[in-house]
């Protein structure tokens, strides 16, 4: 069944001798390109006594280059318009830079220099532990329900350290980070052959593969750092651990099932009965638990959920979903209705015509993402790195429009098993020290 011609964005592929693969997808349009690089290592390459080292490691290639000293990354960028950034995932870290197109040289000059050559330093690394010790305080510490998020749920959803430790790690490890550990990290990751490179927007591909060449041909190669072990055990009884947040103020649960492989037909099927559930105004939650039971205030769900969506989903990952609800209802009334409304599903299915609305829904919204250069460069790159295939961008839409509404229904009952969820209920503190 099509729902639509397939997606025709150009993608050009290329592999430099250095083992860099670079993505080049050129469209005419407003003259803006996006810069988008993708390093194969993300907090679950971190190992015991090191956690947040990926997260670490992200604010240390801000801290400047062989030639371009601390601070002059940001302010020849920003100088000419452009805007860029970083983030640390459990899979990957990337970087970009979104420019006119007439910058792009300065661009891909400015990513090579810090490939080739990081300024890791004693006091550039005393800096950044503080920046990292403070945008915990600030985002996680000191902010309702993150806590619970980045420390408990994994240690409660996963039992494989690599899977279950913090993302963003401790103020323990991050003291006992030296310069020899960043200098091996940089070593051991941030080389050519580790990463996918990406450029997207209005500019000559030939000028482009030039510049790249150029700037990023004689950077070093690296042996492939080995993947972790990633496996989790079978989870065979339920999980339910109840968090008291002192900064809550309305109660919420967190609710997940282990997920499928990606790529699988049944990660193509939970992307979509994601949306049957959760999409807009017309999903079973917002129509059965908002708006019907008046149970839930407001919620967000997605396979990989909380640290990653669909699109950077990697095995083994979770369906979970965060519920934020009214506090007359208990949490455990909560996943009763959420069951609830997965036991429709298991048992009734999902009409045809609301699987047709999920089609159209995720249609759409991808159709208003790949608008922009900088998320066409980043799926496909990501597409590149996870799967080894950034055409995706362009067919993985009829692979979706292919699962019909049995297939859904069948996922529901294999994935959601009473036996194999997991729960955390976040209570504000208040109302513990009360009851």
């Amino acid at each position: 069944m099509s729902l639509a011609p397939a997606l025709k964005i150009p993608i050009e592929r290329h592999r430099l001798a250095n083992g860099l693969r670079l993505l080049l997808l050129a469209q005419p349009g407003a003259p803006v390109v996006t810069i988008y690089i993708v390093y194969g290592v993300g907090a679950r390459d971190e190992r015991p006594g090191r956690t947040g080292f990926a997260h670490l490691f992200e604010h240390m290639m801000f801290q400047g280059s062989a030639n371009a000293p601390k601070g002059m990354h940001f302010r020849l960028v920003e100088s000419n318009g452009g805007a860029l950034n970083g983030s640390t995932h459990p899979d990957y870290t990337d970087y970009f830079e979104v420019l006119p197109s007439n910058k792009l040289a300065l661009g891909l000059w400015l990513e090579a220099d810090r490939m080739r050559a990081l300024a890791i330093t004693e006091e550039n690394l005393r800096n950044q532990k503080e920046a990292v010790k403070q945008e915990r305080r600030l985002s996680f510490d000191n902010q309702p329900y993150n806590t619970a998020l980045v420390e408990h749920w994994p240690r409660l959803a996963f039992r494989n350290w690599a899977n279950a430790h913090s993302l963003i790690g401790s103020y323990e490890d991050l003291e006992a980070a030296t310069v020899e550990d960043v200098a091996a990290f940089f070593r051991t990751y941030y080389a050519p052959n580790n990463a996918v490179l990406a450029i997207a927007g209005a500019f000559d591909p030939e000028e482009a593969r030039r510049h790249v060449e150029s700037c990023f041909g004689d950077i070093e190669p690296q042996p492939r750092p080995p993947r972790p072990d990633l496996s989790e055990p079978e989870q065979t009884e339920p999980r339910w651990e109840t968090y008291h947040d002192r900064l809550a103020k309305v109660p919420a649960v967190v609710i997940g099932y282990p997920g499928p492989v990606r790529r699988s037909a049944d990660y193509y099927a939970l992307s979509l009965l994601d949306i049957v559930l959760t999409a807009g105004e017309s999903s079973r939650f917002y129509q059965n638990l908002v708006k019907g039971r008046k149970s839930v205030i407001q919620y967000e769900a997605n396979l990989g959920w909380p640290f990653a969506g669909p699109y950077d989903y990697l095995h083994p990952g979770l369906y979970a979903m965060f519920l934020l609800h009214h506090p007359e209802f208990r949490g455990e009334q909560i996943a009763t209705h959420v069951e609830e409304e997965i036991a429709r599903i298991q048992n009734d299915g999902v009409p045809d015509a609301e699987l047709a609305r999920a089609r159209a829904y995720l249609r759409s919204s991808r159709l208003r993402q790949l608008e922009s250069s900088r998320s066409r460069a980043m799926l496909a790159a990501l597409y590149e790195l996870l799967d080894g295939d950034p055409e995706l961008l362009n067919t993985e839409l009829a692979a979706f429009a292919e699962v019909t509404a049995e297939q859904l229904r069948e996922a529901a009952q294999r994935y959601f098993v009473p036996r194999r969820r997991s729960v955390l209920e976040i209570v504000p503190a208040a109302e513990a020290s009360e009851s």
